[in-house]
């Protein structure tokens, strides 16, 4: 089967609002930067994965849409701005019919792109079926796909890989350390830093 190329669909939240439990991890960085740091390292990584057409950023942050869409993603006006599921849901409406859609949480600032073109290609190797790769604890969703024609369903938020589960959504068991590892708190983004950061949030885990 010859593999398909993916649009991946990041929503972005307002910087202010991002991450609030990641608060305070780096004392010496304001808050806004280091959110801005994950998004960006995240997408870096996502633009260099061969299996990935196109990147669609959601946002409703102004900083945000001016760094990624001049990083070359394709910056969606988050017109809903009711939370994530409706981010994702709204990222995947505008992706061009007939694709395979995947969606992405935006804090993977260790993410490797072969991890990433890994996962979409197992996820291809079963048309048909929405799949998902779970966090690194096993109980949150860092990665949803879905096959053309199918809607992305994404429950994102707290137990959301059982509430993929529940939706019939199936599981990918690939390894992906860095896929796998979102951070939400400061002992994430010291696991993620031991995988390696990307460069800009790099940069600012040295300055601290």
């Amino acid at each position: 089967m010859r593999q398909p190329r993916w649009t991946v669909v990041v929503p972005v939240k307002r910087l202010g609002a991002a991450k609030s439990r990641l608060r305070g991890a780096l004392p010496a960085v304001p808050h806004e930067e280091l959110a801005l740091a994950l998004a960006a390292d995240t997408v870096r990584a996502v633009r260099a994965c061969p299996a990935v057409a196109e990147v669609l950023v959601v946002t409703g942050d102004e900083r945000a849409a001016a760094l990624l869409g001049a990083a070359g993603t394709r910056i969606v006006p988050d017109e809903p701005e009711a939370g994530l599921n409706a981010a994702f849901r709204h990222g995947a409406a505008a992706a061009a019919a007939g694709v395979w859609v995947a969606g992405l949480t935006a804090d993977l600032p260790a993410l490797r792109p072969a991890e990433l073109a890994a996962a979409l290609r197992a996820a291809a190797d079963d048309p048909g079926v929405r799949r998902f790769v779970a966090d690194a604890p096993g109980s949150g969703t860092v990665l949803l796909t879905t096959p053309p024609g199918v809607p992305l369903e994404p429950r994102f938020g707290v137990g959301s890989a059982a509430a993929h589960a529940g939706s019939g959504a199936l599981p990918l068991a690939g390894p992906w350390p860095s896929l796998r590892r979102d951070v939400d708190t400061a002992a994430d983004l010291a696991a993620a830093r031991r995988l390696g950061l990307g460069p800009r949030t790099a940069a600012l885990a040295a300055a601290r």
